[in-house]
């Protein structure tokens, strides 16, 4: 075990002194600020105060730092978190074997199961530093702009319609990231799988991002509504469900055991082809 963390403390110093890792953060932070930014203009509060004094609630409450948090979230995980994840796991396998440092790395003492794991957990460990930076970033930099107030949770598309005060409210968010990095974690997987197959960095980051822009449309249009459970993005979409009130716990169970049962299809299926491969040539 020590060996293991001795060799992911490698891997993940090797991740994080490569100057792209960082990318992520930083598009998400310029995304956050034009966003909140764009929150200030009249015409968007205005729709804002609409549907906060339709329902019965004060606008000047409700409309907080930890509100519009969670608006940057919503729109801005599905498909850019997927990007930069893709970008990272999908790179971590296939870079090595284009640089050709995998070979020298197989001449030590080292299976190709350890080798596949360090790396898996050091996905991980970046998917939920993603995650988590989001959402932490997100509710600072909202906070600060718009104070503290109550928690208005909107999204229309889930029916998901949810007011907390601050303090519950803050709770209820905080909460909700680890189950978010454990949506995006299917991301990371799918990528990781492709990265352990014969193909460029850049088309294991391309596989994953169409297969999942794929399912997203495939889940949205209507005639596909009785197969709705057999997309990864229904699934995906769950972490909604903690901000709930109560929280639907079989209905949240049920869902992160699809998506951990087909990343661990991914894993398998991703080590198979690995172990299968010849590096000498």
């Amino acid at each position: 075990m020590s060996l293991f963390l001795l060799q992911l403390r490698g891997e993940l110093w090797k991740l994080f002194a490569r100057k792209r890792t960082y990318l992520g953060f930083a598009v998400f932070l310029a995304l956050e600020l034009l966003i909140l930014l764009l929150f200030q203009l009249p015409k968007v509060q205005r729709a804002w105060r609409h549907i906060l004094e339709n329902a019965g609630y004060g606008f000047d409450q409700y409309f907080s730092g930890i509100t519009l948090a969670f608006q940057v979230v919503l729109w801005t995980t599905s498909l850019l978190g997927g990007l930069y994840l893709a970008l990272v796991a999908g790179d971590i396998v296939a870079k090595e074997v284009e640089d050709g440092t995998l070979r020298m790395t197989l001449c030590r003492p080292i299976s190709r199961g350890r080798l596949l794991a360090v790396k898996y957990v050091t996905c991980v460990i970046y998917t939920f530093a993603l995650a988590f930076f989001i959402g932490l970033s997100a509710l600072a930099v909202g906070v600060a702009r718009q104070g503290t107030g109550g928690f208005f949770v909107f999204q229309p598309l889930e029916k998901l319609f949810v007011i907390y005060d601050f303090g519950p409210g803050l709770l209820h968010y905080l909460g909700s990231l680890p189950v978010l990095g454990l949506s995006m974690l299917s991301v990371t997987s799918l990528a990781f799988m492709i990265s352990c197959c014969n193909v460029k960095p850049a088309a294991a980051t391309i596989c994953t991002l169409s297969y999942f822009i794929a399912d997203m449309i495939f889940r949205g249009i209507p005639y596909f509504e009785s197969i709705k459970p057999w997309f990864i993005s229904t699934h995906t979409e769950s972490w909604y469900n903690s901000l709930r009130t109560p929280l639907p716990w079989q209905r949240m169970i049920e869902d992160y055991a699809y998506l951990l049962g087909v990343d661990a299809t991914f894993l398998l299926i991703g080590f198979v082809i690995f172990s299968s491969r010849d590096f000498k040539s």
